[in-house]
C-alpha cells in the first residue's frame, strides 16, 4: 500500500495535489447548515493551491512528463528513486551537453571561425572591400567561379561566404593544417596522381555539388594568376559537372597596391613582402546573378558565356588564350592551327597567285 502511495507522488502532475472534485461540489457534499470556522480554512486552501500553481499559468510552460526518459521535464522524483537512475541521469547530462551539443554546432561554429580569421587577415593587410549585390552571393549546392589575380582572392572571399575548395593534397606541416581543416570543413582534396584524371576529379565536384547541405566549390577556372586588366580562357572543366554557377567578378584598385601575383618572377615570399608593405588593398566584389547550361550548349560556349559576364561587370577584356601560356611553351599542334589559318588569309587575300609570290 505504501509503495502504491509513493507510485502515485511520483507520477503525480504539479507540485500541488488538487482533489479532483470542485470547489461547489466539495461544499454541497458537507451537507452543513451552519457556518464553521474550519470553513475559514478550506477557503485558505484553494487560495493558496491557486497561488502556488494556478490552472492557467502552467499551460504556457513545457509539459512535464509522466515517464522518465532523461529529459529535464521528467518529474523530478524520479531523479532520487535509486543510485542507478541518478547515475544515468548524470550519463545522460554529459552526453547531451558534452557529445551532442558540439557535434551539432561544429559547423555553423567553424563558418563563424573561418568568416573572423578571414576578416581578420583582410585588415591586416589594410584590406578595403566593397561587396556588391549580396542577394546573388553563391549558394550551398552551386559551384563558385571568379577570375582569379591573387592568393588573395580567396582570403576576400572567404570573409564574406564560406566556400569548399578543390586541391591537392599535401605532406608534412602543410598537410597537417590541412587534415585540421578537414575535420570541420568539406574541401575536395585529391592526391597527386588524381589531379591528371579529369573524369574523377568531376565525378568528385559532381557529389560534392549534389548534397545541398555542402559549401558552395570555389573554382578559378583561369587556371593562374592574371594582372586584372583582362580576363583569359576559363578551363571548360567546371562547366561540365551541371549544377548552377554563380560568377563573382573581382576587381582591385592598383593606384594603392599590386595585388597580382606574377608566380613565374616572385617566390611567395616575395610577393607576401610586397603586399604587406602596400598601402593598401582595395577592391571591389561583384556577385553575379547565377547562371545554369543552356539546352544544347556545350560546355566550351557556356564558359565563355560566364566569363563575358565577369569581364564586362569588372572592366576587364576578354581574350581567349590559355592563362597556362605563362608557364608552358605553345603547343606545335596550336603553331600549326596559326599557320593554316596565315597561309588561308594569304590565298584569299590574292598574294600568291598569277605569278605573284611574296
Amino acid at each position: 500500500m505504501q509503495k502504491a502511495l509513493a507510485l502515485e507522488n511520483l507520477i503525480a502532475n504539479g507540485i500541488v495535489q488538487r482533489e479532483e472534485t470542485s470547489m461547489e461540489k466539495e461544499i454541497a457534499g458537507q451537507h452543513r447548515r451552519y457556518f464553521s470556522l474550519a470553513d475559514v480554512m478550506y477557503f485558505a486552501k484553494k487560495g493558496c493551491e491557486a497561488v502556488a500553481e494556478d490552472e492557467v499559468t502552467q499551460r504556457f510552460t513545457s509539459e512535464e512528463l509522466l515517464s522518465w526518459n532523461l529529459l529535464s521535464r521528467t518529474n523530478a522524483n524520479f531523479h532520487r528513486v535509486s543510485w542507478q537512475l541518478t547515475t544515468a541521469w548524470v550519463t545522460g547530462i554529459l552526453i547531451r551537453y558534452c557529445l551532442l551539443v558540439p557535434f551539432r554546432v561544429k559547423h555553423w561554429l567553424s563558418n563563424q571561425v573561418q568568416l573572423t580569421c578571414a576578416a581578420l587577415g583582410v585588415r591586416c593587410l589594410s584590406g578595403l572591400v566593397q561587396f556588391h549585390n549580396r542577394e546573388n552571393r553563391p549558394q550551398r549546392g552551386g559551384i563558385c567561379v571568379a577570375n582569379h589575380t591573387s592568393p588573395l582572392d580567396v582570403l576576400i572571399l572567404a570573409s564574406d561566404g564560406c566556400y569548399s575548395l578543390v586541391g591537392q593534397v599535401h605532406g608534412g606541416l602543410l598537410g597537417l593544417i590541412q587534415k585540421s581543416c578537414m575535420q570541420t570543413t568539406q574541401h575536395v582534396l585529391f592526391e597527386r596522381s588524381e589531379m591528371k584524371d579529369r573524369h574523377l576529379v568531376r565525378k568528385r565536384i559532381r557529389e560534392h555539388i549534389a548534397d545541398k547541405a555542402k559549401l558552395p566549390i570555389l573554382i578559378f577556372p583561369e587556371g593562374t594568376c592574371i594582372n586584372n586588366t583582362s580576363v583569359m580562357m576559363f578551363k571548360k572543366g567546371s562547366f561540365e559537372v551541371g549544377g548552377t554557377i554563380h560568377p563573382v567578378a573581382i576587381k582591385y584598385d592598383p593606384r594603392f597596391g599590386d595585388a597580382f601575383w606574377n608566380s613565374t618572377k616572385y617566390s611567395m615570399m616575395t610577393y607576401s613582402f610586397n603586399v604587406l608593405t602596400s598601402w593598401a588593398i582595395v577592391c571591389n566584389v561583384w556577385y553575379l546573378p547565377p547562371m545554369v547550361k543552356e539546352e544544347e550548349e556545350d560546355a566550351v560556349h557556356f564558359a565563355n558565356r560566364v566569363k563575358a559576364v565577369i569581364a564586362a561587370r569588372g572592366g576587364m577584356s576578354v581574350l581567349p588564350w590559355d592563362g597556362g601560356l605563362k608557364r608552358k611553351k605553345v603547343k606545335e599542334s596550336f603553331k600549326e592551327e596559326q599557320q593554316k589559318k596565315y597561309c588561308q588569309l594569304v590565298t584569299e587575300s590574292g598574294f600568291v597567285g598569277s605569278g605573284n609570290v611574296y
